[in-house]
């Protein structure tokens, strides 16, 4: 299988997409509304540029995926059309920015018997996948409470453009942390209420609260903490989950959940994982850990086999619905 894709939105998360894209099939197109940035990213890879997502899905006819790439909140639209021209499509987090148009997206998805997957890189860092097996199998036995804590930096100068408003960018839980988000719901299951509060302690600029506090009640009876602040002194300090549960404890840390820093669980001596992927860089503020490799492996599984494993946009859509119960209360 060697399909062909193309890119929306040829921005600084396209580049991880067409890297990958280039390992696994064909880019055949991409499109950015700012000329300059598709043709860059086009003349890299062989890829012919559009400047509107209308004329990309009109001259190219033999695309099998569109990688969509655009500000948070243009991902509905650009999705619901590329998947109305009947091609398979692959959207970078967050899905959307409600559950309105979360909806209407799995609905143009099933209406053109087309497949529509989120990007949650996060799911596959080593020390996360071992939490999730430990869950999964058991080991852990009844989950009691969990603490989850996301203290990064991101400077002013971070917000240009669309970043920092509602209309586009949507909050800090969609941009900076909903891969935390999907995280509680994959690891600990769905949210049965919330409390929760925030403020927008040192950036004026912005439409959004750039810290904010969430006390969880789980459908399972746990209960949990999220604490967020894109306020930390010149750069990321932690991205940290952790698990109290009826046979052990374990915490996953470092800047991006890239580490297993506890792990005291019965009958389980605390194993050596794999470091993973380095985090994404993007100049002068790094994010989540670039998993972008497995997500395309995992996309191509798919593709040949629907019984394999992959976010799905019902877990993207998930993901926003816990985010609006949180700024419901904000």
């Amino acid at each position: 299988m060697n399909p062909s894709f193309a890119i929306i939105g040829c921005g600084r998360i396209a580049q991880r997409h067409a890297e990958q894209i280039a390992r696994f099939g064909k880019l055949a197109a991409v499109c950015d509304i700012v000329p300059e940035k598709a043709d860059e990213l086009a003349a890299i890879y062989g890829a012919k540029a559009y400047y509107s997502i209308e004329e990309l899905l009109k001259s190219e006819q033999e695309l099998q995926v569109l990688s969509i790439c655009t500000p948070n909140g243009l991902h509905a639209s650009h999705a619901i059309k590329a998947l109305e021209a009947g091609n398979h499509v692959l959207c970078e987090k967050p899905l959307c920015l409600n559950t309105k148009d979360g909806k209407q997206m799995i609905a143009a998805a099933n209406k053109a018997g087309k497949k529509l997957y989120v990007v949650k890189q996060n799911r596959y860092n080593p020390p996360v996948a071992f939490l999730k097996d430990l869950i999964n199998t058991g080991k852990l036995g009844k989950i009691y409470s969990f603490q989850v804590n996301c203290f990064w930096n991101r400077p002013a100068a971070y917000y240009t453009s669309w970043k920092g408003t509602k209309e586009l960018d949507g909050g800090t839980l969609f941009t900076q942390f909903s891969h935390f988000i999907d995280l509680l719901y994959w690891l600990l299951g769905d949210v049965a209420d919330v409390k929760a509060t925030g403020k927008n302690l040192a950036h004026p600029s912005i439409e959004f609260e750039d810290t904010g506090a969430v006390l969880f009640e789980m459908e399972s009876g746990a209960i949990g903490s999220l604490n967020y602040t894109v306020n930390s002194f010149e750069k990321n300090m932690e991205g940290s989950f952790t698990v109290f549960a009826e046979k052990g404890t374990v915490k996953i840390g470092g800047q991006y959940l890239n580490e297993l820093e506890y792990c005291q669980v019965e009958g389980i001596t605390q194993p050596e994982l794999s470091k993973g992927n380095p985090a994404n860089g993007y100049g002068f503020y790094k994010g989540s850990m670039s998993n972008h490799d497995k997500v395309y492996e995992n996309l191509m599984r798919v593709l040949q086999n629907n019984d394999h494993e992959f976010a799905s946009a019902e877990e993207g859509l998930k993901t926003v619905e816990i985010i609006q119960k949180i700024y419901n209360h904000i």
